[in-house]
């Protein structure tokens, strides 16, 4: 097995400061081919790259979260900017809006997510969507500007879902899907077109069931995939195969 494509993790979080290098090294012998490590804030696009400059299977996608929004200085944009140009970035992100935790105000978790899907228009990029519990002005902003990129961990309803791909967008979903409670998600995922799927971890948190509680990372994608293919009536293979190939259309590589 050597498919897996983790459309979105945080090997940068402290959860693996303790044995980063020597996870990260050995995830190509569990079958992970593609790794994008999404950035929160100014100081994790830097780790990110960092990341993605030592491991040639991970790349890095710049962007600052919702949560991190009001901590944003005059002129961040511009330093935003040259970071996305670098070789290994291949989309702004994680940004979005979180109306969950509002640790940022909504009109400047607004206007930062805005500039954010401007810039990544400028640059050609694909946005990395952060969406909790903000559905109605996430899909405005996404309406008005129809930028190229993916809603990640989505939370939305199969009609929102049916909304996004409209829009050209892609569906990440992850080990949510696996839980008890996951009516939502496994809705979702039986409706989304077979080209615009991707699969993640969100590592280090959403692991999957059965090994949910512990610390995620992109080996344990399979068992997302187990449940995809139960809820589309196709192989783990399949799903693991067509989000590999998604992920390689959006991001623009070749892994």
């Amino acid at each position: 097995m050597n498919n897996i494509f983790d459309s979105h993790a945080h090997y940068d979080s402290d959860a693996f400061d303790a044995d980063r290098k020597e996870l990260v090294s050995a995830l190509p012998e569990r079958g992970v081919c593609g790794i994008i490590n999404c950035a929160s804030d100014m100081a994790s696009c830097l780790t990110s790259l960092e990341l993605a400059d030592e491991f040639p299977f991970v790349y890095a996608a710049c962007g600052v979260h919702p949560h991190e929004a009001e901590g944003c200085r005059q002129g961040y944009l511009s330093v935003l900017k040259k970071l996305c140009m670098e070789e290994k970035c291949v989309a702004v992100g994680e940004i979005g809006l979180d109306y969950h935790y509002d640790f940022s105000p909504r009109d400047i978790q607004q206007k930062v997510f805005e500039q954010q899907i401007v810039l990544a228009k400028e640059l050609d990029l694909p946005i990395i969507v952060h969406d909790r519990e903000a559905h109605e002005d996430t899909m405005n902003l996404l309406k008005r500007y129809k930028p190229k990129g993916v809603v990640h961990c989505f939370s939305g309803s199969a009609e929102m879902a049916k909304e996004v791909v409209k829009l050209g967008m892609y569906i990440g979903l992850g080990g949510a899907v696996t839980f008890k409670n996951a009516r939502k998600p496994r809705e979702v995922a039986a409706v989304v077109p077979e080209d615009k799927l991707l699969i993640e971890t969100d590592c280090p948190y959403m692991t999957p069931v059965p090994y949910r509680g512990q610390r995620c990372d992109s080996s344990f994608i399979p068992y997302t995939a187990e449940v995809l293919a139960e809820v589309r009536g196709v192989t783990s293979e399949e799903i693991l195969n067509l989000t590999r190939r998604n992920a390689n259309t959006l991001f623009r590589l070749e892994l």
